[in-house]
């Protein structure tokens, strides 16, 4: 397994639970940025004092970020979306294009909206996880399925828009490679549109192309945000031939999640991906679930290492960072086999979910964020995983597949992120880095398609 070079990782905050999502005041959640150090740090050596510019300029290069409108239910048992979409300062994929530019990164406006790509584009997420040439030569005809609530109208043309700008192959209704319904399966009765989803479903269906440019997207939308309806969705899109499910959203577990567990996502030879949650330590459901694949969130950065990259536990606050811990109801699956938690252990694998090193998405349904947008949140490393599953080829039909990379742990399939931590905790692999499995990482993220087929 490749590691990453550790540090110290403080394990001082208050633990939460994940529940339903909290949006405080933008001051508050700019102090809290500010804090958490994000952006470009004041380099003491090149001044002998910082002047008021010099502090106006490092305050405007901190990321700053909101959660989109999904992150708060609609009604008491809604689950809520996991992306939080960047809204000022100077995300990592910027610094770096700076740099090799030798300009100054402009900050991102309030408003989030660029003419061009403020976060990661897809050629930076496949080398950063080793699927540059699995990316060019494997997925055709595999079928990823995005499962997410409501309607989003511009989903085709917006993707259409991603591929384009990247030079991706071209993805259309037209050519059968893009297809949208609703839960039951209809192509013309469709949700109630709603700016906040359709934000999450461009974000989506965007980490699934640039992962795996060949496959097919269906793209299954729910009447409503509750578990009924978005896993009348997750079985809606295994009916229609879908191996590879993606789900972006999640909230506070309850003594249904057992029977939820096998009403929605016990497919087996599927492999379902769940975001871990943004709240910090705290397990949530679905994410919790036996039968899936819970992906956890890091930081990704470039870096001089062999590899080019570096990752770290994702964590802003002590109430925003990736999820992590001990279920307190789904029986712990054979494969899965650390001492500490009896039941189910959250997360299995990671991907990046720091919105400071998010990714770009293009959306333009809603009045905030049109156009191009920097993205972060486990939202956007569950779609990920599931295009390295798509690159990886159709699981075993027998198989769940949440238990391949247990079988690759240890080996160099993985990149073992050791540093960080998401919270406080009483065992400290549930919310803090280690070399082999933790809660925040699993055991680790992608370094090609081998910790992910059987």
């Amino acid at each position: 397994m490749r590691t990453e070079t550790p540090h110290s990782a403080p394990d001082n905050r208050r633990p939460i639970r994940a529940g339903w999502r909290r949006i405080g005041s933008a001051a508050a959640a700019t102090a809290a940025l500010l804090v958490a150090g994000l952006g470009t740090a004041v380099d003491a050596s090149a001044a002998p004092a910082v002047t008021p510019s010099a502090a106006a300029k490092a305050a405007s290069s901190k990321v700053t970020w909101t959660p989109e409108g999904c992150a708060t239910p609609k009604k008491k048992g809604d689950l809520t979306c996991n992306a939080l979409r960047v809204t000022g300062g100077v995300t990592a994929f910027q610094k770096e294009q700076a740099k090799k530019k030798g300009v100054t990164a402009k900050a991102v406006s309030p408003k989030a909206a660029s003419a061009t790509p403020t976060g990661y584009g897809p050629s930076d997420l496949q080398d950063a996880y080793g699927l540059t040439d699995a990316a060019s030569s494997n997925g055709s005809g595999e079928t990823i399925a995005i499962v997410d609530a409501y309607d989003d109208p511009n989903a085709a043309a917006d993707l259409t828009a991603y591929r384009s700008y990247y030079g991706l192959p071209a993805c259309t209704t037209a050519s059968g490679c893009f297809k949208k319904v609703s839960q039951t399966g209809s192509t013309t009765s469709l949700p109630t549109a709603d700016s906040g989803w359709a934000g999450e479903i461009s974000l989506d269906v965007d980490m699934a192309s640039a992962i795996c440019p060949n496959c097919n997207i269906l793209l299954v939308e729910a009447k409503s945000s509750s578990m009924a309806n978005l896993g009348t969705a997750v079985n809606e899109a295994v009916k229609l031939g879908a191996k590879f499910v993606s789900n972006s959203y999640g909230g506070s577990e309850s003594s249904s999640d057992t029977s939820y567990d096998s009403s929605y996502f016990n497919h087996a030879g599927v492999a379902i991906t769940v975001s871990a949650g943004d709240e910090g330590y705290g397990a949530e459901y679905p994410a919790a679930s036996r039968y899936v694949t819970a992906v956890g969130g890091t930081a990704l950065s470039t870096s001089s290492n062999s590899r080019g990259w570096t990752e770290k536990v994702w964590n802003t606050s002590s109430t925003e960072g990736t999820g992590s811990g001990c279920s307190a109801y789904d029986t712990k699956p054979t494969w899965q086999t650390d001492t500490g938690c009896t039941k189910r252990m959250e997360s299995d694998v990671s991907a990046v979910a720091d919105p400071a090193t998010g990714v770009s998405v293009y959306d333009t349904y809603g009045a905030d964020g049109t156009g191009w947008n920097t993205y972060g949140g486990t939202s956007a490393s569950a779609p990920i995983i599931a295009g390295v599953y798509a690159l990886a080829g159709t699981p075993g039909t027998s198989d769940y597949p949440a238990q391949y990379p247990y079988n690759a742990a240890g080996t160099s399939a993985l990149n073992d992120v050791t540093s960080g931590s998401n919270g406080t905790c009483t065992t400290s692999y549930f919310c803090t880095a280690k070399s082999g499995y933790d809660g925040p990482t699993g055991w680790g993220t992608p370094e090609g398609l081998d910790a992910f087929t059987g």
